[in-house]
């Protein structure tokens, strides 16, 4: 990993500058040793590490982490999606499980993080350093330290061991770091972000100190799964911590469920009490591209869009009662030129498809370009704490309490505000459950939670039933199922990395010498 995948270019203005006014002019380079001496250069700066949230110029026109690669890697990696009409062979390597080290969006995906990395390193170091008020300080070096610990977590679950590196000039020649160490420094940046102060900015775009608390309650449910040495002798007590932090969060008493869940996704609703942290988007700027790609079609059935359904199934999978179908997935759309419905053959993902945009004739594109990313919200805190509660102590009240609340806002009709029932005449408060049962019940509900959310595949890798879930769920004459195997537990480390730094060992399957003999996955019992 040579210095050359670093760049010192900071965006002098960002998205993240004001409340409605957004603009991003071209960026240019800065000396970084005579930039950092006043605050509208240290802000400068610090949009230029946001900037990567959405970045296309460094990764390319249909790239960027939360543009479109959470969503590829989460959402065609699973056994609800797949690739449907475009014409990238990367994007089809994703879906049929057919990923290779040269994969575009692995490569930029790498890229672009130790970009947005290295740009908070340098921000932290010369604030530290610099002549600022302690208030300039936990402002500036707690939103650094925010983003640095999610895009070390992005890396982490997305490639396994990566390398720590936290000053200017040390990633050349570094070697992976282990799991565990890299989640430390995840949690200490979180921690030293919660200091960010209080009324810093009303926009969930950016970071704050309950973000941070609200991401520390999902790193130490997360690391606590993933099986090392020492996340099995200290599970106990990181699942303790992930609780804690969702208390910390759910007592701040400023994030709550909305009754209406599909206003989460509406533009005129940005900013809402449920979203913790966002990625803010605008055409021309930094457009959403998943809005493209679940509706690149338009309105027609001669092809699918470029993130299709696998099928139908999802949909009626779903109760009807249950407000997170219609929101999720959809078989018919209001067409505004024909002023008519129009019936889809294979449903579309409806989350990214906004119709205010849709109405709008003018606009470039009819599909979500505009709506907003959502990185964490807080029905997610409450599954989090839900889930840890019962791997801990098993499905006590306290964990009934938090997944019921998920259901019953699931259930509740936001136009007869009247509380419906599930049809099948099960009861809507889960309750009675063996801890075994509990999971299923709260994997259940992560699944109709947050489809097209970029969440999927890291669950699937976290419970350990990836493979078993694609075979389960895929037909066995699809790609996906006849692909799919433990290497799709970790994507491969760039082959561009490997080259610039033959310290880069790749991950197991997508190199030479790989067979079932030594599989580190098996060999735990992951499925």
């Amino acid at each position: 990993m040579k210095k050359n995948i670093y760049t010192y270019a900071i965006g002098v203005a960002l998205i993240l500058t004001g409340c409605s006014d957004l603009d991003q002019t071209a960026q240019s380079a800065i000396d970084k040793d005579n930039f950092y001496q006043s605050e509208a250069d240290l802000q400068a700066a610090l949009n230029g590490v946001y900037q990567i949230l959405s970045d296309r110029e460094i990764a390319g026109e249909m790239h960027g982490i939360y543009n479109n690669e959470m969503i590829y890697f989460n959402d065609l990696q699973s056994e609800y999606a797949r690739r449907g009409t475009a014409n990238s062979a990367d994007i089809a390597e994703i879906g049929n499980f057919a990923i290779t080290p040269t994969n575009a969006f692995v490569e930029s995906t790498w890229l672009v993080h130790y970009v947005g990395i290295n740009r908070a390193n340098i921000l932290i170091d010369k604030v530290e350093s610099g002549n600022f008020s302690q208030s300039v300080k936990d402002s500036f070096i707690g939103q650094a330290k925010f983003l640095r610990g999610l895009y070390y977590f992005d890396l982490v679950r997305f490639y396994g061991d990566v390398p720590l590196v936290l000053h200017d000039g040390e990633g050349e020649g570094k070697e992976r770091t282990s799991q565990d160490e890299v989640y430390q420094q995840i949690v200490a940046d979180l921690q030293d972000a919660e200091n960010i102060p209080a009324g810093t900015s009303s926009l969930t775009s950016v970071a704050s100190s309950g973000a941070a608390t609200a991401l520390l309650s999902k790193v130490y449910l997360f690391w606590a799964q993933i099986d090392t040495e020492y996340s099995l002798a200290h599970q106990s007590e990181l699942y303790r911590k992930a609780v804690e932090y969702a208390d910390k969060t759910i007592g701040l008493k400023r994030y709550a469920l909305l009754d209406k869940f599909i206003d989460n996704w509406s533009l005129d609703k940005k900013d809402n009490e449920e979203l913790i942290f966002t990625v803010e988007h605008k055409y021309g700027v930094n457009r959403n591209v998943t809005g493209h790609c679940v509706f690149s079609t338009g309105f027609t059935n001669v092809s699918l869009p470029v993130i299709a359904a696998l099928d139908n199934s999802m949909y009626d999978n779903f109760d009807p009662n249950d407000q997170r179908r219609d929101a999720s997935v959809t078989k018919r759309l209001w067409n505004p030129d024909t002023q008519s419905y129009y019936d889809f053959d294979r449903l579309r993902y409806r989350k990214y498809i906004d119709t205010l945009y849709m109405a709008n004739y003018s606009a470039p594109y009819i599909s979500g370009q505009n709506t907003s990313s959502s990185v964490l919200r807080y029905a997610e805190i409450l599954l989090v704490k839900a889930e840890a509660e019962n791997e801990l102590n098993g499905p006590t009240a306290a964990a009934y309490d938090a997944i019921n609340q998920v259901r019953r806002r699931a259930y509740w009709s936001p136009y007869s505000q009247s509380q419906n029932q599930p049809t099948d005449g099960t009861s809507l408060n889960l309750s009675g459950l063996s801890k075994e049962q509990f999971r299923e019940a709260l994997q259940a509900e992560r699944y109709k939670e947050f489809i097209t959310e970029g969440t999927r595949w890291f669950d699937l890798k976290r419970w350990h039933i990836l493979v078993k879930t694609i075979k389960d769920k895929v037909p066995a004459d699809d790609l996906k199922y006849k692909n799919i195997s433990p290497k799709h537990y970790y994507l491969p480390i760039p082959s561009k990395q490997i080259t610039l730094n033959p310290k880069l060992e790749q991950n197991w399957g997508y190199g030479s010498g790989d067979d079932e003999s030594n599989n580190p996955y098996t060999a735990k019992g992951w499925k």
